[in-house]
């Protein structure tokens, strides 16, 4: 899908997250207390992205208000470095369809050491599939 397919497809919030690289208020998304079986898809291609026995609660602050995932399906995703808005983080996107997810970051919390902070609006779960990794 082009630019102008996928406005009309995706919300506007959606659209800002995913394809300008926007995040979306701490807190406020549909998944981050979420912690049901199944898959979680790119909202804009559907690829599968991270299985829910990857998601986990952080306490780590300042990571805390998104989804947190200690690792990605195996190729789900691509890694590009980002500074901006005057900080280094490691910008984590769909490797299907290159749209933002989100930011990788060191945390002790995690098992992996690993910390995928996802924007809950590039999500959708898809409860009838399970992965056991």
């Amino acid at each position: 899908m082009n630019d102008e397919e996928l406005k009309i497809k995706l919300a506007p919030e959606e659209y800002k997250v995913l394809r300008e690289k926007g995040t979306e208020a701490p807190y406020s998304g549909k998944y981050y207390e979420v912690f049901d079986d199944g898959v979680y898809h790119c909202k804009v291609c559907n690829a599968a992205l991270f299985a829910s026995n990857q998601k986990y609660h952080s306490e780590t602050p300042g990571l805390r208000g998104w989804p947190s995932f200690d690792d990605a399906l195996p190729g789900a995703v691509e890694f590009h470095p980002d500074d901006s808005d005057g900080m280094y983080r490691t910008e984590v996107v769909c490797a299907s369809c290159k749209s933002h997810l989100g930011h990788i970051f060191e945390d002790d919390d995690a098992k992996t050491g690993k910390h995928y902070c996802i924007n809950s609006v590039c999500l959708e779960l898809q409860n009838e599939q399970k992965i056991d990794l």
